[in-house]
């Protein structure tokens, strides 16, 4: 018999959706995704989507972990898509810094790799991004952990890198 204090319940925000006065059918929607919405209002009606363009803003505040939760909204629905894999290495990427954040340094070195990994497949631009530049970013800060054999964070508030998408090609 399972154990009753065993199960997990989750908080769920409710959405009740009407149609002519009348209750259509009740939705959930995680906590996690109001607040991914309210990061991404702003963005909300624009040429690309809201949650990648959300991404970039958070990632360029140094809210690395937001940015990784913003675009994994995304990405869960194109993972196996064309650009699921790009999407894949920017939350990867993302994630390198929350690690570096948190001084964990291996881990972040991991991320980075998987990251380039990720990218390989894709042009050096790609969905306006120069990702030719993104490829070197994640390599110099591999390069930066492992030339310290991961003892040294190199992360400083002087040097944190800005992503920018390019407006044309």
């Amino acid at each position: 018999m399972d154990c009753p204090s065993r199960l997990r319940l989750r908080p769920w925000v409710f959405k009740l959706f009407v149609f002519e006065g009348k209750i259509i059918y009740p939705a959930r929607v995680s906590h996690k995704s109001a607040r991914i919405a309210a990061m991404i209002e702003s963005f909300q009606g624009q040429e690309l989507d809201a949650r990648y363009l959300g991404y970039f803003d958070c990632y360029n505040r140094q809210l690395f972990y937001e940015a990784h939760d913003v675009l994994e909204d995304l990405w869960l629905a194109d993972r196996h898509g064309p650009d699921g894999n790009f999407y894949k290495g920017l939350i990867q990427l993302a994630g390198a810094f929350v690690h570096l954040q948190k001084n964990r340094l291996r881990p972040s070195a991991a991320l980075f790799k998987l990251a380039q990994t990720n990218f390989a497949q894709y042009p050096a631009r790609h969905e306006r991004l120069n990702l030719a530049a993104v490829r070197l970013l994640a390599a110099g800060w591999l390069v930066q952990l492992e030339k310290d054999v991961f003892q040294t964070n190199p992360l400083t508030p002087r040097n944190v890198p800005q992503l920018a998408l390019q407006t044309c090609f």
